[in-house]
């Protein structure tokens, strides 16, 4: 991965000087040319094993806080530590000499989470970041990076009218991101209560080598040579980043001079819509699309009697993000194209 983000020389050279970089142990002096030391947070997690992967490639110390440790394999000089349950009070971060932490850890998305389910994700992803903010706080850990998710912003936008970081509402609706949201605004109070410098990065789908869900499915499909009924979904734009554009931002943030107290939106710049998608992941195949233009009324009337009406809404309906704060700010610019993100995610297999 690291031959496919770059490091982004100019950027990081000036930005690593904002850091205080303490001694990794007693005893030590602090060398004023040493890179931070990282903790990533669940680090056996599609995002979290990118993140070392190329933090270690860039020279980065990293330490991959994870529950299981026989759940881990990593290259590079990576150090294993053990990672405390998010949802537990009395958790106890291993902190000591860290620098930076990249929270990615989280209770993930499900649908029509029960109330059990939903009181689990507010006590890890609320609770447990809140927490851990407070234990860097403590640990005098200069910078935290949060990882949340574009569904704080919204499910869906208006066409033409892109999610911005500025002026865009905050509109959780759904039990997942509402608790992101919420552990964004204990993230920002602990920050201004201690110092802490606090980033957040609200990604929209990430794509990428193993990614899960409604890709995966879609993957499968075309594989399969299956005639898919989404050749009318050729008007909506939805935005996406590639696991390599997110990684590279996420490590930008972990050291930028502008990136405290923000929120940045995360895409590769370039929406595509449903129809686009799929032949996207199908020339990565090496296959050709099978698709037929079904009508999307006729399409959502289908998917509601199967059940499946949330999933066709989300394929047909629009969501859009606009990256221009997240440029000027950090003087960003994705590294990889789609063309390219696509075909290290969905290549031939053998």
């Amino acid at each position: 991965m690291s031959a496919v983000l770059p490091s982004i020389a100019s950027a990081e050279s000036e930005s690593l000087s904002t850091l205080v970089v303490k001694p990794a142990s007693k005893g030590k002096s602090a060398d004023p040319h040493r890179l931070p030391v990282v903790l990533v947070t669940g680090a056996n997690g599609l995002i979290g094993r990118a993140l070392c992967r190329e933090f270690v490639a860039r020279g980065y110390e990293v330490r991959a806080a994870i529950r299981d440790q026989d759940d881990l394999e990593m290259q590079g000089s990576v150090v294993r530590v053990a990672a405390p349950d998010l949802a537990d009070p009395r958790a106890r971060w291993p902190l000591d000499g860290v620098d930076v932490v990249v929270h990615t850890a989280a209770r993930v998305h499900v649908m029509n989470p029960g109330p059990d389910e939903i009181e689990r994700m507010m006590a890890v992803n609320r609770d447990g970041t809140v927490r851990l903010a407070r234990a860097c706080a403590d640990s005098k850990v200069k910078r935290l990076v949060f990882l949340s998710t574009i569904k704080v912003n919204g499910e869906r936008t208006t066409p033409g009218q892109a999610f911005k970081a500025i002026d865009s509402i905050a509109s959780p609706a759904d039990p997942y991101a509402l608790s992101k949201f919420e552990a964004e605004q204990g993230l920002f109070e602990v920050a201004s209560q201690t110092g802490l410098q606090a980033t957040v990065v609200r990604p929209p789908l990430v794509y990428g080598p193993d990614a899960k869900g409604n890709l995966e499915l879609l993957e499968r499909a075309i594989r399969r040579g299956v005639p898919l009924p989404i050749g009318a979904l050729d008007r909506n734009r939805r935005s996406l980043i590639s696991l390599a554009n997110l990684v590279d931002l996420v490590i930008l943030c972990a050291s930028h001079p502008n990136a405290p107290g923000q929120v940045f939106l995360a895409s590769d710049d370039h929406d595509l819509s449903t129809l686009d998608l799929a032949r996207q992941i199908a020339k990565a195949c090496g296959l050709v699309l099978r698709s037929v233009p079904v009508p999307i009324g006729l399409l959502k009337l289908a998917a509601q009697a199967l059940g499946k009406g949330q999933m066709i809404r989300r394929l047909s309906d629009n969501l859009q993000v606009d990256i221009e704060s997240t440029r000027e700010r950090l003087h960003w610019t994705p590294p990889q194209s789609v063309e390219k993100g696509m075909a290290a995610a969905f290549a031939p297999r053998p």
